[in-house]
């Protein structure tokens, strides 16, 4: 059987992480330097990264950037060519990590009796109470009712790092 070439690989790549990306609706970020802003500093911390679980998570969200950036039209950078062997692991690392911290926080938020819970859209890392308190801010949802609803939920929800 013929393996397909590379660059419909990369074509069949791109097109699943957009209809991700769409399902995630994340907002769109202003001003468009923050996409290369935040390419840097995720390049800062793969090349500081001295783990394999640090390398793999700094790799997911490299990626991450990328494809964000992209899909909100402000393509900083292209992913490299797609290689099962190479980045197969750190692809379906960045789409777990994010798919939960966005699953937690619309939880968070219907758990706390929130009317506009659909509405939340986030992935920044929850492990950290002062994130659960901008989260609630942006969302105008009680924070203390938030930071302890997420407090409780990160005993239970499975988070990557």
């Amino acid at each position: 059987m013929r393996q397909p070439t590379r660059t419909a690989m990369d074509a069949v790549l791109h097109r699943l992480l957009n209809r991700w990306h769409a399902a995630l609706s994340l907002p769109r970020q202003s001003p468009s330097s923050w996409y290369r802003a935040r390419l840097l500093e995720e390049l800062r911390e793969l090349r500081s990264s001295t783990t394999t679980l640090s390398r793999l998570s700094e790799t997911a969200d490299v990626f991450f950037s990328i494809s964000r950036a992209r899909y909100d039209g402000f393509p900083v950078r292209t992913l490299p060519p797609f290689s099962l062997a190479r980045h197969g692991v750190p692809m379906v690392y960045m789409v777990a990590k994010f798919t939960l911290r966005w699953a937690f926080y619309r939880t968070a938020a219907r758990l706390c009796g929130a009317k506009e819970w659909k509405g939340v859209r986030e992935v920044i890392n929850p492990a950290k109470d002062h994130k659960l308190g901008e989260v609630s801010a942006r969302h105008s949802i009680d924070p203390d009712k938030f930071r302890s609803t997420g407090s409780m939920l990160r005993r239970v929800w499975p988070l990557l790092p």
